[in-house]
């Protein structure tokens, strides 16, 4: 019986290399029982011997059929298949294939203009055609290996061109994986699991495992125990926690999963330097589009849903496995059930079969959040130019309720990455930030943050066109609504006692306006004081 197996899953987690792992032990050109010496699958000689090296494998990698166009795609799917053809040159001389046959091999061999060429009625039958060969010469059934399948939909996507796309794969798979008598089982790979009815319509003997699967739970990735091993073999057994902090936290089926990928490169530069502090390996290697795509189509209940996410809270979604692309951006629910498929979030449980309790995995991926927060927000900063302008007008004129009232409409517009068990200081600086964003679109003005001044260091020194005159600002955090004037008058105290005026008077700028804000969430208290 014919049967394919895809397993979605995320990147840098161990795709590739099951897959090379399954292609060596399979492949009937490879002797693998050295690469799998005291392992435990050794331990079957029954199995081995039906199955280690014992069959024709034909593998690919879609992970480059990529394009700023379908024709530079699909010529990127034939280079592809024309050099995994070309594995088998044995096949053009071999008394085993007929001379049709034969000819049919050349056909993966056409060059033209130095690149493999081939017609489209061949490239959709090429991967069925090939295991027939393959079949006819070993006398066995073909094995076809297919890794990332679905990165030409989503590069298709990205670049317009994804109907043809689809109707391609389609048309290839539909050959290769549904009516081919010399298949004997296929396996694919991919991040997305990919509905049937786009590329997988009317395959029999399918099956899907997902990333809240159990039965193969932890066949990608590192288990806690595998980390605690990986430390303790390179002595590195101290870093537990930070690793664990950073790198923890997928849930695959029942079991908590680590992303390989970061773990061995921390481990590296460990190895090399033991005081390296953890980096985002994985999302460094990986693009960020989705979580950018949720956070600017984010309505005011996403953005508070986000900021409970960014808390470490869960958030209950509706999750929908078998999505198409072109459905992603339909429904903005859509988008969680696939920054949950790819590993932006993941389950901490489920109330039912298809509602799950999401969270924020670790560290590492907080932290990509919080970036693409940031510059969501100083994006719309730059757009609106009319609420910029008024605040920094009325920084310069001394209109505090302006300043108040259009500063408070853009926190009310932020997703705020504070946790709430955050210092006061950390809260500050949240805040900084923001407002650091609005002034510095007066490209006019000279605004320098934590300058050296006097005593000790103003929050933000501004230096308008005029010389004679300068702006001192001093943010705080209140602890209650009720705080919000107390705060305002200790930070305006602040710049009095600690002298933060001195290096713009020592500019010649005399005419200075000192304003102490305070924040609370997303409220604001601003007081202004000439000196």
């Amino acid at each position: 019986m014919t049967s394919r197996s895809a397993f979605p899953t995320l990147q840098r987690f161990g795709k590739t290399l099951g897959m090379s792992m399954l292609e060596n032990f399979f492949d009937i050109r490879k002797d693998s029982k050295e690469l799998f010496e005291g392992l435990e699958i050794m331990e079957n000689p029954v199995l081995c011997k039906k199955w280690m090296n014992q069959w024709p494998v034909i593998f690919l990698s879609l992970k480059d059929v990529d394009g700023l166009s379908y024709e530079e795609a699909e010529n990127a799917f034939v280079q592809l298949i024309g050099r995994e053809a070309a594995r088998f040159s044995f096949l053009r001389e071999s008394t085993k294939l007929s001379d049709v046959e034969k000819k049919q091999y050349d056909a993966f061999n056409v060059i033209k203009n130095g690149k493999y060429w081939m017609d489209k009625g061949f490239l959709v039958f090429s991967l069925k055609v090939l295991s027939q060969l393959l079949c006819r010469f070993y006398g066995q059934k073909t094995l076809i290996l297919i890794d990332e399948y679905d990165v030409p939909l989503d590069k298709a996507f990205q670049h317009g061109y994804y109907p043809q796309m689809v109707s391609l794969i389609r048309g290839i798979f539909g050959q290769a994986l549904k009516t081919n008598e010399f298949l004997q089982f296929a396996v694919l790979t991919g991040c997305l699991r990919i509905s049937k009815e786009s590329i997988f319509t009317g395959l029999n003997n399918f099956k899907v495992y997902a990333a809240d699967d159990v039965r193969y739970e932890e066949a990608f990735g590192f288990t806690n125990e595998e980390v605690e091993k990986l430390l303790t073999d390179y002595r590195l057994q101290n870093h537990f926690g930070e690793v664990k902090e950073w790198y923890d936290g997928y849930r695959f089926g029942n079991a908590d999963i680590y992303c390989p990928w970061d773990v061995i490169n921390y481990v590296d530069d460990l190895s090399g330097n033991d005081k390296a502090q953890p980096k985002a390996y994985w999302i460094n290697s990986s693009g960020n589009d989705l979580v950018k795509r949720l956070i600017e189509k984010a309505d005011t209940t996403t953005r508070d849903e986000i900021e409970q996410l960014i808390m470490g809270n869960a958030v209950e979604k509706r999750i929908r496995l078998d999505l198409t692309y072109d459905e992603i951006n339909q429904r903005i629910e859509n988008m969680w059930s696939v920054l949950f498929t790819t590993g932006y979030l993941t389950q901490t449980g489920s109330e039912t079969d298809e509602r799950y309790r999401l969270v924020i995995p670790n560290k590492e991926v907080r932290e990509v959040f919080i970036l693409q927060i940031r510059e969501w927000f100083e994006q719309v900063i730059a757009n609106d130019r009319a609420s910029t302008e008024k605040i920094n007008r009325g920084f310069l004129e001394g209109k505090t309720e302006d300043i108040q009232q259009e500063l408070t409409m853009f926190l009310g517009e932020t997703i705020s990455i504070l946790d709430t068990r955050a210092r006061n200081e950390e809260k500050e600086i949240f805040y900084h930030g923001i407002l650091l964003g609005i002034l510095k679109n007066n490209s006019g003005w000279a605004v320098k943050s934590n300058r050296e001044s006097g005593n000790g260091f103003a929050d933000i020194l501004i230096k308008p066109k005029n010389p004679d005159t300068g702006i001192i600002l001093e943010l705080k955090y209140a602890r209650s609504i009720n705080d919000l004037d107390q705060v305002c008058e200790r930070a305006l105290n602040q710049i009095k006692d600690r002298g933060y005026d001195q290096e713009l008077r020592e500019d010649g700028r005399n005419d200075i306006l000192t304003y102490g804000i305070a924040f609370w969430k997303k409220r604001c208290k601003v007081v202004v004081k000439k000196i």
